[in-house]
């Protein structure tokens, strides 16, 4: 097993404890000292990680953000993860045009459609 373990500053004034472990060539872990990482919600510091952003590290060790990265390329945690944001940018569409038909909604009660 091969382990990698940041300190992240997060909202609270202590650092949060984020620790990725590799298990296997399919399996990395992500664990967080974060009320949300604590109870298994999702959590913006593993995910900042996973995505490249060391903005937050300040253990000193940001240059192992890329370490984790290629650990996590071919991992069932990486097609978890591409599923999750496939979903978030159809969540973006769909809220979009959500919010174009409210407006002609609007647009229809108030007698400003094209049709009348």
């Amino acid at each position: 097993m091969q382990e990698v373990q940041f300190e992240v500053q997060g909202s609270a004034a202590d650092p949060y404890r984020v620790s990725f472990a590799r298990l296997s060539e399919k399996v990395l872990t992500a664990f967080c000292t974060c009320p949300a990482g604590e109870n298994g919600q999702y959590c913006k510091h593993r995910f900042a990680i996973l995505g490249g952003d060391a903005k937050a590290v300040v253990s000193g060790n940001s240059d192992q953000v890329a370490i984790v990265q290629e650990w996590l390329k071919g991992t069932e945690l990486e097609q978890a993860l591409l599923h999750f944001r496939g979903l978030e940018d159809k969540a973006k569409e769909i809220k979009s045009a959500l919010s174009a038909s409210k407006k002609s909604l609007a647009k229809i009660m108030r007698g400003q459609n094209e049709g009348s």
